[in-house]
């Protein structure tokens, strides 16, 4: 029997769609009887209708999982939304969302209706709550509720990016997940009793004990014309206070004409230069005229409010020369879009990440880790074990809450072509065609974002 995308949500198992639309119902009911008896406690009493919680439906409130996203469990929640979706593309998918001004509690207009039934088509909105016109407190969750799915900030708002993944057809949301599905049985042998997984895409980073997420991180990783790679690999030691020296593919082509312009360049920004015998020079004994000062090292203090590392630095096996670190830009964490490096992952709350993998080594605890951050001293830490690193690309799976998560296929890895154009659709980006190393082992990508820390750093 074929099952209708509206009459069964796509990320709702049938059981919590039912209770779902029970609760709502019975909120709904509850709501005009207040206002046809006029009580000032009813919900109209001391604010408008639109400015209402959700708490009717907490079966719609998504939950931070413990399942791994490398997991069987994982695996076979990814197999069952594909059956899923199959039944949404041949009950003829989802329509579009017309692009219009943004749209957020109180709005009202045809835009609405079209935006109720993408919701219901894909189980982020009861089917139950109607097709009013009036973007309500219903709607509003229901918008959070696929921006939660779809890695985007909950706001609530259908701004760009919203439109952007509510208007990516169904079809291709199949196709997504069955490329997904290859990707997750690539890793579905044993990757050890605890490892990390830094999913590209997903600007994540999860620590994995014993089969279930210890923490989670939002991560800042790779520009599509400097991709963070795909690897398996091991966290080794741990730099505190590191020092970033520059590569001199930056020195010549970004450094040079930077002081030329800015004589305290260096200086404000704590970089030293020092000759190969370690003599350090003062920015005035170099002729900035020439490409004298490519004869020279350039090394940034530590310190975590101006050097591009932060204040930690996790070493992991690799021919790329990436690492994981901290950032002195902390404002990145907030943000939809965090594709900022030049191929290293920048890590969010790193004292705790740092914490989980120091934790078998003897001698660093939390105390320690924290007290070696505020000495300032350049200290390293060796993991008395090998952590295994896995850096995926992963844009599609699902849960075993019956969710279904999405993101942005930001490296066209996917090699989904969109059948046809719909309003307000992702674009398709441009990728770096050129080879991404020049011949002294530095990234030349690097030059496009000089001193981010993020290709080469003295230890």
């Amino acid at each position: 029997m074929k099952t209708s995308a509206l009459a069964a949500p796509a990320v709702l198992s049938q059981h919590l769609a039912h209770a779902a639309a029970l609760a709502l119902a019975g909120a709904f009911a509850a709501s005009t009887s207040a206002l046809a008896a006029g009580s000032a406690d009813g919900l109209f009493g001391a604010q408008a209708e639109w400015a209402q919680r959700y708490d009717p439906a907490p079966s719609l409130a998504i939950a931070r999982s413990s399942t791994p996203l490398l997991s069987v469990q994982t695996l076979a929640a990814t197999e069952q939304a594909i059956e899923t979706y199959r039944g949404i593309v041949e009950s003829g998918g989802w329509g579009s969302v017309p692009a219009a001004q943004q749209m957020r509690l109180g709005a009202s207009g045809p835009a609405v209706v079209a935006l109720r039934r993408r919701l219901a088509a894909s189980g982020d909105l009861d089917p139950s709550v109607g097709t009013s016109p009036i973007f309500d407190s219903y709607v509003d969750a229901g918008v959070k509720h696929f921006q939660a799915r779809h890695g985007l900030l909950e706001t609530g708002v259908v701004a760009k990016e919203t439109l952007a993944a509510l208007n990516v057809p169904a079809e291709v949301r199949l196709q997504q997940l069955e490329v997904n599905l290859v990707r997750l049985r690539s890793y579905s042998g044993m990757l050890g009793d605890r490892f990390v997984v830094a999913n590209i895409p997903a600007m994540a980073v999860e620590t994995v004990e014993n089969g279930v997420v210890a923490t989670r991180h939002a991560a800042g990783v790779g520009k599509i014309d400097r991709q963070s790679p795909v690897m398996m690999t091991k966290a080794i030691d741990i730099n505190f206070n590191p020092y970033w020296t520059v590569p001199p593919s930056i020195i010549r082509k970004d450094l040079i004409p930077r002081m030329r312009k800015d004589p305290n360049y260096l200086s404000n920004h704590k970089i030293r230069i020092f000759t190969k015998d370690g003599q350090e020079l003062a920015p005035a004994q170099v002729d900035w005229n020439s490409l004298e000062a490519v004869n020279y090292k350039f090394r940034q203090d530590p310190g975590g409010d101006v050097n591009s590392l932060g204040v930690v630095r996790i070493n992991i096996n690799n021919p790329y020369g990436v690492y994981m670190h901290d950032t002195p830009e902390k404002g990145v964490f907030g943000d939809d879009d965090r594709f900022v490096s030049s191929g290293c992952i920048r890590v969010q709350n790193v004292r705790d990440y740092v914490t989980w993998l120091l934790a078998a080594t003897p001698g660093w605890g939390r105390e320690q880790i924290d007290e070696a951050i505020r000495s300032g001293e350049r200290i390293d830490a060796k993991l008395a074990t090998p952590v295994p690193v896995y850096w995926v690309y992963v844009t599609a799976w699902g849960t075993p809450d019956g969710r279904v998560q999405f993101r942005e296929d930001i490296y066209q890895r996917d090699g989904i072509t969109t059948p046809g154009p719909q309003a307000g659709a992702a674009p398709v980006r441009q990728q770096q065609v050129a080879s991404p190393y020049d011949g002294e082992g530095y990234s030349h990508r690097a030059i496009l974002e000089p001193f981010n820390g993020d290709w080469t750093s003295q230890r």
